[in-house]
């Protein structure tokens, strides 16, 4: 799995690109936790159920319908959040999927499980550069884990907050002036 630094990331990086017009702080810091939230089923180690099961790690928590179910069912809350419901739908569905697309990119597990339930099939993507990160921080604060975050610098970092910045740049430099 990519590490619990790299996956607020992507959220950051599209409330970066479309602006706190669109993504009010609420509702970046709600995305910053549904980025989070698939890796709650690492608690499937602890309770014994097999890495390989629907309910394992990379499992039903990382499919497609799972994080469309979660946005939606935040969407009656979009005043509160300050945003369209349809941004608010939009972005907690990115942010969540961006989870299992990161994972996909990693170097190490099963797969990711996107189109449960319809599928247990276990998918990684062709490309993998991303070195998966150990599940305890004790090993991910070790020299393994200084590798695993250089190559989350690399690959994804580096990328998106490229992006963000380019998005930021684009954004103020065609922002109405006020002064005029």
């Amino acid at each position: 799995m990519a590490s619990l630094l790299t996956h607020p990331i992507v959220p950051i990086t599209a409330a970066a690109l479309v602006g706190r017009s669109v993504i009010p702080l609420p509702l970046l810091a709600l995305g910053i936790v549904f980025a989070l939230l698939p890796d709650v089923d690492s608690i499937a180690f602890r309770l014994g159920i097999p890495y390989g099961s629907p309910f394992g790690h990379r499992g039903f928590s990382h499919s497609l319908i799972v994080a469309a179910v979660s946005a939606a069912v935040v969407v009656p809350f979009a005043r509160a959040l300050h945003a369209r419901p349809i941004a608010v739908f939009a972005f907690l569905f990115l942010a969540m999927a961006s989870h299992g697309v990161l994972d996909a990119c990693t170097d190490a597990g099963l797969g990711v499980a996107f189109f449960w339930p319809w599928s247990g099939e276990r998918i990684f993507f062709g490309f993998r550069p991303i070195e998966a990160s150990p599940v305890s921080a004790r090993r991910f604060l070790s020299a393994r884990g200084w590798e695993v975050f250089r190559s989350e610098l690399i690959w994804v970092w580096t990328p998106l907050l490229s992006l963000a910045l380019l998005g930021y740049l684009v954004r103020s430099r065609f922002a109405p002036c006020a002064s005029r």
